[in-house]
């Protein structure tokens, strides 16, 4: 009992601490500047430093396929739809294919839902592969490099292994015929088959209009000492709670549910966003995929992330300060968050949260309607013109190829 006590002294002290805080911050308008290349990078500007040429495809694979299904403007993979729409009207765009840096095919993989909203992925490689076999039939820009200065958008939750279950995407890998072109993806981790060297990390889709209308004062307490609102097990899929989550989501509720320093809870409130804006720390652990929304969220929400997910790579890590605004407890060191939390200095909370609240790093993590400076689509630029100029070494000689265009599952090959 003793114990408890202290610690609801110390939730107490805290809140205090982070009112007086936010009052501060209001009355000044003062936020920490992201220090060092990071903060150099995250300003950049790709305009004039690259040009793209985007394909224009039949409707088939992206306009119609929205049609069919408007929800997918709305769930975590929507990044390859509003790429898309960013590039058609974006000041990088080139229709002279001949002056292109970059090259982007504009196909939907991930718009095939479930009832429950839900993207099914098995048609991805046949979608994705007949819309290479068309740029590649119709313009000499493929198979001068086998793809090599051509990106794609790949936002699933293994990218472009196409497949939502772990062990089924390393047994299948990334697609063959995307080896050498450029991966815009969601998904990292390290020495993971399905990350491609060089590929680009972007966070998940997370509608910025609907935060907003969420926000509340900033001077608003943070009362909520750690928030989590998810699935801790998938009984569909994993009724013996060990797999999912590597376990780690199982070893919060069973470690925590009992815990008043932690509002954890598998109901999602209608009060989930301005929730988080009380909490001090937002719990972001890894699910079938390791990163999630709720990344996005904290972010945006100044609620320091705890990132539980093993080798996870981060989205515009050369540009957002993971280590100095994020806490990092290993999977194994689930069973010990709340030591780990109580024991971080109130000095240190507060240079997160005032890291946190520096608006460059808010605006790198959303695709805003329309695009503003310094936003994620501006970040992918970035990142993209980073690359350039393209090796010589990337174009083949006549007649040459690389990719072996018969590789993979059988199904895979069935026309789509």
């Amino acid at each position: 009992m003793r114990n408890w006590r202290c610690v609801f002294s110390m939730v107490v002290y805290f809140a205090f601490c982070f009112s007086i805080e936010a009052y501060k911050f209001q009355r000044t308008q003062q936020t920490e500047r992201i220090s060092g290349s990071a903060g150099d990078v995250l300003e950049d500007d790709p305009v004039g430093r690259l040009k793209v040429f985007v394909y224009e495809l039949p409707s088939k694979y992206n306009k119609k396929i929205l049609q069919k299904d408007p929800r997918c403007l709305t769930h975590m993979f929507a990044a390859e739809i509003y790429m898309h729409r960013f590039l058609l009207s974006s000041p990088v765009r080139t229709l002279n294919p001949e002056e292109a840096d970059w090259f982007y095919t504009p196909v939907y993989t991930t718009c095939d839902l479930t009832p429950n909203g839900l993207p099914l992925p098995f048609k991805s490689p046949r979608m994705m592969r007949s819309a290479i076999q068309l740029i590649s039939s119709n313009w000499p820009y493929w198979n001068r490099t086998g793809g090599a200065d051509h990106f794609f958008i790949v936002p699933h939750d293994f990218g472009a292994c196409f497949h939502y279950q772990e062990e089924k995407a390393i047994e299948r890998g990334i697609l063959t015929l995307l080896q050498r072109a450029t991966l815009v993806q969601t998904f990292g981790q390290r020495n993971h088959v399905c990350l491609k060297d060089g590929s680009i990390m972007i966070p998940p889709y997370a509608p910025p209009q609907k935060m907003q209308t969420h926000l509340i004062p900033p001077s608003t307490p943070r009362s909520i000492f750690v928030y989590f609102r998810g699935l801790f097990y998938d009984v569909g899929n994993d009724p013996e709670g060990g797999y999912y989550a590597r376990g780690a989501r199982a070893s919060v509720w069973e470690n925590f549910k009992n815990n008043p320093l932690f509002d954890i809870s598998t109901e999602h409130p209608s009060t989930y966003y301005e929730d988080m804006q009380r909490a001090v720390f937002c719990l972001c652990p890894l699910g079938w995929a390791p990163w999630s929304p709720r990344l996005v969220e904290a972010v945006i929400f100044g609620c320091i992330p705890v990132i539980i997910a093993d080798d996870i790579v981060l989205p515009f890590a050369d540009a957002i300060p993971w280590e100095d605004i994020g806490v990092f407890v290993p999977e194994k060191d689930v069973p010990k968050l709340d030591t780990i939390l109580t024991s971080i200095p109130i000095d240190e909370i507060l240079r997160k949260q005032r890291l946190l609240g520096n608006p460059s790093m808010k605006q790198a993590m959303l695709f805003p309607q329309p695009a503003q400076p310094r936003d994620a689509f501006h970040q992918i630029l970035n990142g993209l013109a980073r690359k350039l100029p393209h090796d010589k070494s990337v174009y083949l000689k006549p007649g040459e190829t690389i990719l072996n265009w018969t590789a993979g599952p059988v199904g895979d090959l069935k026309p789509w």
